[in-house]
């Protein structure tokens, strides 16, 4: 009887060792999270999340900053993992408005990242947009809190000075890189 207790025992003990724990990849964008962070996170739990980084935070004067507060987020080696912004500035239970991601390990379920062309994010989203500012292009992704900006130099040069132009994605050039890969939650 001991006997068969014994090897209940190992066979349970083997079974529960060998079952691999589903663990959360830090690196992953969702519309709802960029790695540890949530979109429920507030400013004061930085800290907790980023114990082994280094948390930069600039506190400029209302007068020239327009009240923003930017929150650099370095890792211990010096590499920038992102730069967050509140919603509020120099409140500590405010929660983050959007977050440039700087480091290329944060993707999307889709493997888009920092490094990705637009002929990536075509191939792999609908664009529900694309913004036409002085300097840059915003795109915007359907369905998603992710958008990107692209530099108005990656286009053909009869398409970067007229502010007026309705830019389609097909138009923008395959090789087009991202200039800043962004993510918002308002």
């Amino acid at each position: 009887m001991l006997k068969k207790y014994a090897i209940a025992l190992t066979l349970i003990t083997l079974f529960v060792g060998c079952q691999t724990e589903k663990k959360e990849n830090p690196f992953l964008i969702t519309n709802q999270s960029v790695g540890v962070l949530t979109d429920s996170t507030e400013v004061k739990d930085l800290e907790r999340l980023f114990f082994n980084d280094s948390i930069v935070r600039y506190v400029g004067g209302d007068e020239f900053t327009g009240n923003i507060n930017d929150i650099e987020i370095y890792e211990t080696s010096g590499n920038l993992l992102m730069v967050l912004t509140p919603f509020e500035a120099l409140d500590s239970t405010s929660t983050i408005k959007t977050i440039r991601i700087a480091d290329p390990r944060f993707k999307t379920s889709e493997g888009l990242n920092k490094n990705s062309i637009i002929k990536d994010i075509i191939a792999k989203h609908k664009i529900s947009n694309v913004q036409n500012t002085l300097s840059n292009l915003i795109v915007s992704l359907e369905k998603s809190n992710v958008y990107f900006i692209i530099d108005k130099k990656e286009l053909p040069p009869e398409m970067r000075y007229d502010m007026n132009l309705k830019i389609d994605p097909i138009q923008i050039p395959d090789q087009a890189k991202i200039k800043h890969f962004m993510v918002s939650w308002y």
